[in-house]
């Protein structure tokens, strides 16, 4: 709350400074930046086109205009401002690292390497730009890169953002050309210099859960009609094939793949505020009005990813704690649940760099505790919201891709489209680390913890403890 309160401050300083003085691009790109970071996305980018068109020059405004449209889910939009910006800064690498991610996202897997590469002729020792190439997972990394990693990890005068991205990008290196023992001990490595910096607390974690089921448990269950139906949440662990979920549901003509979304919590944090105490205290005293108001704000709040196409998903994996609340906001909706296999899974997690996203993923025993977690509070879920839960699994679907895309159609309330049987298909942007994984063809060999053996005897063990309560 005190940090809130503090980027409210900031804004209504900032508003003051732009009435006052209308004409200076600083306060512009200033303001727009940060209504960026506080969701105010269409006003920020309203603002930093002000501040581009007030200075032309001003490369700082169109790089911070492109991370707007990005965060917009407007990913081809934000090509042309990055672009730009390095065409007035050529050293301005924030631009640089955005326009690789934003290639990535668009598809263009080999332009994104392309301008890794440049960001690296530049600063070799660059360890985000290092693993910016390797999280493109397309990407095998050559021999020279290995070795360059090997020594730069080995340097002690990298900030710990640098560090982390060179420790990860080695792992994948050393998975890359079969050296799997290496590639163990460095993702070991990575992630307990991560851990630290990104705290996860997994007991409270794990009460809070608790509290949230006996507080749903404890009320009417969610009334059963169609508003709501527009949407369609894909919900899960990370690295639960849940990007490729969202890409075949996207290939059909009537449903916009909307990508990860913060509006749910959002909505729910502002009533939390409005009531003066934590979700979810305050369930018990919402009535039907209260859920239903609560529902048409998050539809309001996500009105645009419907001005093409009448429904849309919201892939935020996260929005699993808060399917009781979704059943009761929008009873209308679907909600989809990603499931892969458990260890496949964790270790996937374990692989990659969330930052402060999933604080979880840096130690097996959080990332089991989480999974574990996960996996009862859906399944207590779906027997008590009556059909609104579809269980999508990983592996049943590379199985029978066919079948399983007809009923997962079939759940959301869809008509057959062939469509969506070429997933890979699809022309949109991704914003997830599955972005270039999912435009390539269903692959049946994606399995990867079979190599490492009694490496992740630690994960299994960890993985076969019962869920608390």
């Amino acid at each position: 709350m005190q940090g809130l309160g503090q980027y409210q401050q900031a804004l209504a300083r900032l508003r003051e400074a732009a009435a006052l003085a209308p004409r200076d691009a600083l306060i512009a790109n200033a303001l727009g930046s940060l209504l960026g970071e506080c969701g105010e996305h269409s006003a920020a980018l309203a603002e930093l086109q002000r501040a581009c068109s007030l200075a032309p020059d001003f490369a700082a405004a169109w790089f911070n205009l492109g991370k707007c449209h990005v965060l917009r889910g407007e990913v081809e939009a934000a090509l042309v401002p990055l672009r730009h910006a390095l065409e007035l800064d050529p050293a301005l690498d924030s631009a640089r690292f955005a326009l690789a991610e934003a290639l990535m996202m668009h598809g263009k897997t080999a332009a994104s390497a392309d301008e890794y590469r440049k960001l690296l002729q530049r600063e070799p020792r660059s360890g985000l730009a290092w693993w910016g190439l390797a999280n493109l997972k397309a990407v095998r990394l050559a021999d020279d890169d290995l070795l360059a990693l090997q020594t730069l990890v080995e340097r002690r005068d990298l900030r710990i953002e640098e560090q982390l991205g060179a420790r990860f990008a080695l792992a994948k290196a050393l998975d890359d050309v079969g050296r799997d023992a290496e590639a163990f001990n460095a993702c070991c490595a990575a992630n307990a210099l991560a851990r630290p910096l990104f705290p996860w607390q997994a007991a409270a974690f794990d009460d809070w859960i608790v509290r949230v089921i006996a507080a749903f448990d404890a009320v009417p269950v969610a009334s059963d009609d169609d508003f709501g139906r527009e949407v369609i949440f894909i919900v899960g662990m990370p690295r639960s094939a849940s990007t490729l979920t969202e890409q075949i549901l996207a290939a059909h003509p009537q449903v916009e793949g909307a990508s990860e979304l913060g509006d749910l919590g959002a909505v729910l944090g502002v009533e939390s505020q409005r009531r003066g105490m934590p979700f979810p205290q305050w369930v018990a005293r919402a009535n039907e009005a209260d859920w239903r108001r609560l529902g048409a704000e998050y539809l309001q709040r996500t009105a645009r990813w419907r001005a093409q196409r009448p429904r849309f998903t919201d892939k935020m994996p996260g929005n699993w704690v808060y399917s009781a609340a979704i059943a009761r906001m929008l009873p209308g909706a679907r909600i989809v649940h990603c499931r892969r296999d458990p260890v496949e899974t964790c270790w996937s997690c374990f692989r990659q760099i969330f930052w402060a996203a999933h604080n979880y993923s840096y130690d097996f025993d959080d990332l089991a505790a989480y999974w574990r977690r996960c996996d009862a509070t859906m399944r207590h879920w779906q027997q008590g919201l009556h059909g609104r839960i579809h269980q999508q699994v990983y592996e049943d679907l590379l199985a029978d891709p066919a079948q399983r895309t007809r009923e997962l159609l079939e759940f959301c309330g869809l008509p057959f489209d062939a469509a969506c049987l070429a997933p890979h298909e699809a022309e949109r942007s991704v914003r997830t680390a599955s972005a270039a994984q999912v435009r390539e063809p269903l692959r049946r060999d994606t399995a990867r913890t079979n190599r490492y053996g009694a490496l992740l005897d630690p994960l299994r063990s960890a993985l076969a403890r019962p869920a608390r309560g």
